[in-house]
This record gives C-alpha cells, sequence and structure tokens, in this order.
C-alpha cells in the first residue's frame, strides 16, 4: 500500500507542476502560486469524518456515571465536589494518588483497542476542566483548595492522547468545563448551578489562558484532530457576549496555530452559529478553520416525551437541514461546517411506551437514523459515552449501541486493508473516463446553457486535486497497516483549505471548487465507498 500510494504521490506532483490547462487554455500569468501538497497524516486526522464517542467521566467527572469516584456522603455530584470530598476523608496526597490512578487506569489498553477494532473510532472527543491543566489554573477559582490534586493531570492527557495516537485513533480536546460555567450544569465541574462565564471577564481571561496553553501544547502532540473551546454555551442572551468571545479567542490562537481546528458551540441555535462561522471560513480570511458543535438530545424536554419513537426517528432522519444553503459554495459564502458532538439512543419512557414495538427494534432503528444522518450532513458524530462505571452503557452506552448494531460506522471503515487497495486501483483504473465524462459535462452544461467566456481549465485543476485528496485519505491507514480507510468528512473546510492553497483569484473561481467536490465524488463512486 505504502509503495502504491508514493505512486499515487508522484503522480499528484507531475499534476500540480504542470499547467493544468485544457490544451488552448491556459493559466494567466498573474495566478497567485499553488502551495498544494498531498494530504499529510495530520491532515486525515483534522478533516477526517470523525466516527467516535466521547470518552467518558475521566477527567471531569459526573456521578450519574462515575458514582465509584465519589466517596460515601459527597455533598454534590460535580468534579469539584468529589476532589473536595476525597481531599477532606484521605489527605492531598491520597487523594491526588486516586484521582492519578482513575486517569491513568479508567481508560484500559483493552478500551481502546475495543474503540480501534470494534468501534472502528477515528475520533474521540476528551472532555477535560481548566483544573485539568494544573494549580496555576485553579487560582482564585472553586478549585484553589484542591489544587495540587491536579499536578500531573495535563501529562495524563498527554499520555492518554498519545495511545490514543499509537491506534491511529485522533483526539478532539474538549474543554467542557471553563472557569465560572458556560452553563449551570455539574458537568462544567461545580454544583454551583450558575453560567457566570458570560458576566466575568476575568472568568473569561482565565478560560482564553487556558485554550492558549492547550493550543500551545497541541503543537507538539500527535493525534489531535482539534480543541473546542467550550461545551454547550447557554441559550442566546444567557450567554451574553459570546460571538466576541470567540472572535477574540480565534485570533489569539490563530498567533499559535492558525492550521488547528477550532470547535465552538452553536448554542443550541445552528443557523445563527453556522452562519457566524462563515465569516471566518471565508477564502480572504486566514484564521483558524471553525467548526459549529451542535448536540442532538430528545430524551429531556416535554415536547420530546410527547413524541412516539417513530417520530422521533424521523426527526432524526432529516437533522442538521439548518445548513442546507449554507454549506456546499465556499467560493459564495464561505464554509460551514458542523459536527455532532453529542448524542446517544436515550429516550423518555414516556416515548417508549407510545412506540407499539420491540423496544430493541426501536432502539435500532433510532440510532441507524441518526448514524446514516450524521454521516450525511456532518463531519463527525460523537456519542454520549464511552467509559463508565456500569457498562456497557445501554442507549448511554457507545459499546451497547456498537453491539446491537444501532450505532453503525460508515462502510469505508469496515474494509480489510485489502479491499481499500483493489477499491484505488480500480478508482485509478476508470480516473481518465471519469475525468473526461466530468470535464466533458460541465463545459457542455455551462457554454450550452449560459453562454460565455469561461476559464474551464480551473475545473479540470480542481477535479484532479479532489480525486487524489480523496484516494490519498482513503489509503492513508495502509501505510500504518491498518484496516479501513477515512473520508473526507469535514468537506467544507477542506475545500476551504484547499481553495486557499490554490493561489487562485478572479470571478472563476468557483469552477475550481466545483471541479474539486466533483473529483472527490467521482472518486468514491469508482471506489464504491
Amino acid at each position: 500500500m505504502k509503495k502504491f500510494l508514493n505512486k499515487a504521490k508522484s503522480a499528484f506532483d507531475e499534476h500540480l507542476d504542470g499547467a493544468g490547462g485544457r490544451g488552448q487554455q491556459q493559466v494567466p500569468m498573474q495566478e497567485g502560486q499553488s502551495s498544494i501538497q498531498p494530504p499529510t497524516p495530520k491532515d486525515v486526522t483534522r478533516f477526517r469524518y470523525h466516527h467516535g464517542c466521547n470518552m467518558g467521566s475521566v477527567f471531569i467527572l459526573e456521578k450519574w456515571l462515575t458514582g465509584s469516584m465519589f466517596p460515601d456522603g459527597a455533598p454534590g455530584s460535580s468534579e469539584l465536589a468529589a476532589a473536595e470530598a476525597w481531599v477532606k476523608k484521605e489527605g492531598m496526597d491520597h487523594a491526588r494518588q486516586r484521582f492519578e490512578k482513575h486517569w491513568r487506569e479508567y481508560v484500559s489498553d483493552g478500551d481502546l483497542d475495543w474503540l480501534r477494532d470494534h468501534g472502528k473510532c477515528t475520533t474521540i472527543r476528551l472532555p477535560i476542566g481548566y483544573f485539568t491543566l494544573g494549580p496555576p489554573y485553579c487560582e482564585k477559582t472553586p478549585f484553589r483548595k484542591v489544587a495540587d490534586v491536579y499536578q500531573n493531570a495535563w501529562h495524563a492527557v498527554q499520555q492518554l492522547v498519545q495511545r490514543c495516537h499509537q491506534r491511529g485513533i485522533g483526539v478532539l480536546i474538549d474543554l467542557h468545563g471553563l472557569p465560572g460555567g458556560a452553563n449551570a450544569q455539574e458537568h462544567s465541574g461545580t454544583n454551583s448551578n450558575k453560567a457566570e462565564l458570560w458576566s466575568s471577564s476575568r472568568d473569561k481571561d482565565l478560560a482564553t489562558r487556558c485554550l492558549l496553553f492547550i493550543a500551545q501544547q497541541a503543537r507538539n502532540m500527535e493525534g489531535v484532530a482539534g480543541m473546542q473551546i467550550i461545551n454547550e454555551a447557554e441559550h442566546g442572551a444567557d450567554a451574553k457576549g459570546m460571538y466576541e468571545w470567540y472572535d477574540h479567542v480565534i485570533s489569539e490562537v490563530q498567533k499559535i496555530d492558525a492550521g488547528l481546528p477550532i470547535y465552538i458551540s452553536d448554542a443550541w441555535v445552528l443557523d445563527k452559529a453556522a452562519s457566524w462561522s462563515q465569516g471566518h471560513n471565508s477564502i480572504k480570511g486566514r484564521c483558524n478553520p471553525v467548526v459549529v458543535d451542535i448536540h442532538c438530545y430528545w430524551c429531556f424536554g416535554d415536547d420530546d416525551k410527547r413524541k412516539s419513537p417513530q417520530e422521533i426517528t424521523h426527526e432524526a432522519s432529516n437533522q442538521l437541514s439548518k445548513l442546507d444553503g449554507k454549506d456546499g459554495s465556499v467560493v459564495d459564502h464561505g464554509a460551514a461546517q458542523a459536527i455532532v458532538g453529542e448524542y446517544s439512543c436515550v429516550l423518555g419512557e414516556e416515548s417508549w411506551a407510545k412506540g407499539g414495538g420491540n423496544k430493541d427494534d426501536l432502539v435500532r432503528q433510532f440510532g441507524n437514523a441518526q448514524s446514516q444522518r450524521y454521516q450525511q450532513r456532518a463531519g463527525g458524530s460523537f456519542f454520549w459515552t464511552y467509559r463508565m462505571d456500569w457498562m456497557p452503557g445501554g442507549e448511554w452506552g457507545f459499546k451497547q449501541m456498537t453491539d446491537s448494531r444501532a450505532i453503525i460506522p460508515p462502510v469505508s471503515l469496515t474494509l480489510s486493508s485489502g479491499d481499500v487497495h483493489q477499491r484505488i486501483q480500480g478508482a485509478q483504473s476508470q480516473q481518465q473516463q471519469s475525468k473526461q465524462n466530468a470535464v466533458g459535462a460541465h463545459t457542455h452544461y455551462w457554454d450550452t446553457n449560459h453562454p460565455g467566456q469561461y476559464e474551464h481549465w480551473r475545473f479540470e485543476q480542481g477535479w484532479d486535486v479532489g480525486f487524489h485528496d480523496a484516494m490519498t485519505f482513503l489509503g492513508m491507514r495502509g501505510q500504518a497497516e491498518q484496516s479501513g480507510g477515512d473520508k473526507i468528512g469535514m468537506l467544507d473546510l477542506w475545500v476551504l483549505k484547499r481553495l486557499r492553497e490554490s493561489g487562485q483569484g478572479g470571478k472563476f473561481m468557483w469552477e475550481f471548487e466545483q471541479g474539486l467536490r466533483q473529483g472527490v465524488k467521482d472518486f468514491y463512486s469508482a471506489a464504491g465507498v
């Protein structure tokens, strides 16, 4: 496979060195210099379709998931409640040792092997808190008295990221718990029942410092798929100044690593967040690629409890429709890329009671609908959750839902390395005919239906880049002797990256984009994935 991909790389380089024109059509001299290079392993880690899960209650404890980490009588259900209770019960040193053992052992090598081999995970979302970064980030916060518990917490994060990377699994580092709380829930780290981040400049400043630390550290960490700067921001007016703070964080992270994907919360309003992200994900901009994180649950609201499983399954089949008209044309309005950072197969008992059928079948139908829809319309999806005390977790458990075939990985991830190789060879044998068909259809449509002056050589260039990019993504796992193949899931952001690198300008850049997208599509059609 490695020899085969090197041959593909040579063909890719030859294409980039050439004029890229159609016979009589030449590239204008005023075009900028292209910096496009073949996709790297880091590119694949960041821009593939992310099929995975949240890691679980590891660095941010939630009592309902990990009751074993709370001593009897602990006055609360949050990370802070557990840390304070253990320090009071057995002293700082023993409490620190207890937490370090949990960070080190709760996710075993067997767990990670299962996620790779059976879960077919490409990526996991790893929730951490500001306190996870160590004592300097706990000063003047509710964690100040237990700060020493976290002396080695960040090192434990680094070790877990490394262990995942050794298995070909990327990690989205998720700053889940922010100072003051981005929301009032216990998963922000305390039981304060307040979302004070939005009203406190000091908390926002500390949160920014935390994110800059993570960005700086991530530059030297293999396997980091991105950084999520916030989890479940409060809805609407309750998150005062949210987008201004997003702007500030992104501008500062850009100075450290402008290539690191930044994930934001949609604050439960996807269309507004997607529109905002398009301003950052523009061709003329050079800031970090921005991804919108949405969470999909149908088990909490009273309105959902009045629905049947069949009604909810139908809703799931149409999720993310608010992206329609926002993604798919980066030249026109910037990139809009969303992922589903949390979802489950849980419904309220009131809903299940309305199902009128076998619950296992209804769960499977619900999970299948989510899997299929997210793979169609999102750049990735992360089930909530994996690791908990009560494995395999029922409808909250990625392991149980995967084993029961409710959650289905993309087909390309289930292929053997030999099958991937054969499919790539088959696609290569069809490449010239596919290109000829695509270019012919494109030129015929525009020259016939909208006669005028075009630069169709841009479409050809884009098609070549798209076809080779898709082929390289699919074959990258084979270089590490791993089964399965990755697809370009974060397609809008990948197109944005290629447009920025292309050196192209002028009013016909859209032809390059259309060609690139068609090349990706044609490769997948030829490869049968």
